[in-house]
Formats: structure tokens, sequence, C-alpha cells
């Protein structure tokens, strides 16, 4: 059985070197290191994310992490389909400015910028109340073949490479795999999104066992990363964490409250 892909030590010892190297901070080109957000600005983007329930706003679902208005309004993305996984880490909201940090890795090749967001994401994992179990092993969300042409790399992957060095933990590319390919969903709704990933992903029996933390660039209903963490769960996961680095805020009409949201507990 091939075991975890452990990071090589002269990549933990390079990622130490340029932490130090004098940079721009991405967003507002004031003083930072080793290309990282500045003290400023990712409190600004992060704090949202990293701040616990009850103490700030938003409120957000227990289990995908979506913004919500109030703390007992239901979570769209969940209602009619409990998520494979148990709950959601992100680094930040898919907004701007922050947004830009990922369209400028996915659209502009600006490849450090995933040791970035693996870094905001490792930080998000850092203040949570519940830590991940021992053992957990990262997988990223396979890319399509599509996306991996017109790209040449695995936004996902790239992340979870950093992800995995920041935290020590291995990364695993044998687990997961895409089944066919699929038109891109960006013009799909939530119900559209749940049938295109409906089988999309198949996983290899080793993963029977494992605690796996499910590494994607954006979650924005939760669809993807259910349809791959329920292959995972098939398989014989023992559970299964999505680690996102940002999360796409949901609508809701103004004065809108539904029904309590216990379906999206853990």
């Amino acid at each position: 059985m091939p075991g975890p892909f452990p990071m090589p030590r002269w990549r933990h010892l390079a990622a130490r070197l340029r932490a130090l190297v004098p940079s721009d901070c991405p967003l507002c080109a004031g003083r930072s290191r080793g290309g990282m957000l500045c003290a400023a600005c990712e409190d600004a983007v992060c704090w949202t994310a990293r701040t616990p329930p009850g103490l700030g706003l938003p409120w957000r679902c227990a289990r995908c992490a979506l913004p919500l208005p109030e703390h007992d309004t239901a979570c769209p993305d969940c209602a009619g389909q409990v998520p494979a996984f148990t709950r959601t880490i992100i680094a930040f909201d898919y907004a701007p400015p922050a947004d830009a940090l990922v369209l400028q890795l996915k659209n502009g090749r600006r490849y450090g910028r995933a040791d970035l967001l693996g870094n905001l994401l490792a930080e998000a994992v850092r203040h949570q109340a519940r830590p991940l179990e021992p053992g957990t092993v990262l997988v990223p969300i396979p890319s399509s073949y599509a996306s991996l042409r017109r790209r040449g790399f695995n936004p996902a992957a790239e992340i979870a490479r950093a992800l995995g060095r920041d935290l020590a933990l291995p990364v695993r590319h044998d687990l997961l795999r895409r089944s066919r390919e699929q038109a891109k969903q960006s013009g799909l709704g939530r119900l559209g999104r749940r049938e295109a990933v409906r089988g999309l992903y198949a996983c290899a029996p080793r993963a029977g066992g494992l605690r796996i933390g499910l590494v994607d660039d954006v979650m924005t209903t939760g669809s993807t990363l259910h349809a791959a963490a329920a292959a995972l769960r098939m398989a014989g996961a023992a559970s299964v964490v999505a680690l996102a680095v940002a999360r796409t805020p949901g609508q809701f009409p103004a004065g809108s409250r539904a029904r309590p949201r216990a379906e999206c507990r853990d």
C-alpha cells in the first residue's frame, strides 16, 4: 500500500528562508515578509473566519461555514442534503479584496499565492477550538483534464502542499480521482451543481479507516466537496473535514428567516 507523500526537508528549509525575505503585502503593498499578507490585511481579511460563533459576525452554518444573517437561519446549501463532511474550516470569505488572492493563483499563475493561501488556511485550522484529529491526511480535490491543460497545475493540490508543510501533515494524491469529465459549474444554481457532481469522484479502497482533510480552493455551495467526501466515505474513510481557502457568501433576501438549521449540525 502506498504511504503518504511527505514534504521533502529541503522544501521546509526553503519555506523558512523565504519567510524571512522582505516583500510587499499582496493586498496593500505595505511592508511584509515572504510574500505573505501584512498583519493588518491578514486581520482584516480573516477575522470573521477565525472568530468563534457568538463573538462576532457573521454567524455560520455549523457544517459548511456558510455565512448566515442570523444564528437560527437555515443553511440553504445544506437544506435537503446533509454533507458527507462533518465540518468545514475556511481561511476567509470569497469576497473583495481577498478573492483576488485566489484569482491570482488560478488565473494569473502567481504560483507563490499557493504558499500564502496554504498558510492562511493553516492559521484557520490553528484557530479552531476543535483541532484536526491525530493522523489526518490531506487530499486535494482533483482538477479536470481541461483545467489542467489550461492552467498547467491543480490549485487545490498546490494549496494542499503548502498546508501540509505548515501543519506537518501528509498529502495523498493517490486516493481520489475523477470518474469522468464535466462542464464548468459557474453558471449553475444549487440544484444544478448537485446533479452535475453526482458520482463525479471515485476513491481507492486504501482510504479505509483514514481521517481525511479534503482540500479545495473555493467552496461555492459545497456540492463538489460533498461528492468527493461521499466517495471517500463509501471507500471506508473514518471521517472527512472540508478545508477550503475561501467560502462564497450566500444570497439571502432582506428580512428573510427560515426554519431552524438542525440538519446542518454535526
